[in-house]
């Protein structure tokens, strides 16, 4: 049987920014300087985390991880958007594109699963005290985390292979700063009834199930702090839960809105801003928000610095 290839485009065009000469320039600088601040954020809560004794625990080895996500987020999309800023060049091929697509969905995946993982234990630490290290060993954590890239990975390989199976002839122009399922979407010029109604039911389903754990270990949490006779414990308790519950609230709130949802509802205007929250601003305020809401990271990182 002859193999088709579904595909007449062999490249796409990344027009979701834009073509005023001064507004580039400008653009290209502010999101250097954000991608370069996160970089450094984030890197800086690894380095303490790796090298600190006191961070060796299964809060902070959630919070490594979760830093590398962060990492590699904008790593996937915000190179190729400088270039098109300075270069002019908004060119990505078909191949480019399709793996742009899939790490960006597998990172963005695991991440919201590694947040359920994250609240999860938090409930444990708060609601189980006694029980917490042998509930949460380092082999059950290194686990957890290696189960979130897991699913993560699944996913995103059932997102891409529906989204590049499509047929793309009547225009190559991705309405967006980098390749994602909406625009993509858009651009098809066969049915995607079908293929959305796949789409929307997985990331539904994985979606709200670690919306579900997550809030529910929240629900916990609350009740097990308002029982709490010392006003320092509810200190701490808040403390340590407020910057996690921050971060999911972030997260959660700009991914759901962008891909749990019809094609028909896409505004590429509002798309834009949305995936700028999550896959540029959510990465740069993680690392301050730990370090602002947590002592022990503050501590860590004056050790890291004066070390250095």
């Amino acid at each position: 049987m002859q193999r088709v290839n579904l595909s007449m485009v062999s490249e796409f065009v990344l027009v979701g920014l834009s073509d005023a000469p001064a507004v580039r320039f400008l653009l290209f600088v502010l999101f250097l300087i954000i991608y370069l601040a996160t970089m450094a954020g984030n890197i800086t809560i690894l380095v303490a985390i790796s090298t600190d004794a006191h961070l060796r625990n299964p809060m902070y080895f959630f919070l490594g991880s979760l830093s590398l996500l962060d990492i590699l987020c904008p790593t996937i999309t915000v190179p190729k958007m400088l270039e098109a800023l300075l270069l002019e060049n908004k060119v990505i091929s078909f191949t480019s594109c399709m793996l742009q697509l899939f790490f960006l969905i597998d990172v963005v995946g695991t991440e919201i699963f590694l947040l359920a993982v994250m609240a999860y234990d938090r409930y444990v630490a708060v609601c189980h005290p006694l029980q917490y290290v042998n509930i949460m060993s380092m082999k059950r954590c290194a686990h957890l985390v290696i189960g979130t890239w897991v699913v993560g990975f699944f996913n995103s390989l059932l997102h891409t292979s529906l989204i590049f199976t499509l047929l793309f002839c009547d225009s190559n122009e991705v309405d967006q700063y980098y390749c994602d399922i909406p625009p993509m979407l858009a651009l098809s010029c066969l049915p995607t009834y079908s293929r959305e109604v796949v789409i929307l039911t997985v990331a539904g389903v994985l979606g709200s199930s670690a919306f579900v754990i997550t809030l529910i270990s929240y629900i916990y949490i609350l009740l097990a702090i308002l029982y709490m006779n010392s006003s320092e414990s509810r200190h701490k308790a808040f403390s340590t839960c407020g910057s996690h519950l921050t971060v999911v609230c972030l997260f959660y709130g700009t991914t759901i809105s962008t891909y749990v949802r019809p094609s028909s509802t896409y505004s590429p205007d509002q798309d834009r801003i949305v995936s700028m929250l999550y896959g540029i601003l959510t990465p740069l305020l993680n690392p301050i928000i730990y370090s602002l809401r947590n002592k022990e990271v503050k501590c860590a990182l004056r050790r890291a610095i004066s070390q250095v």
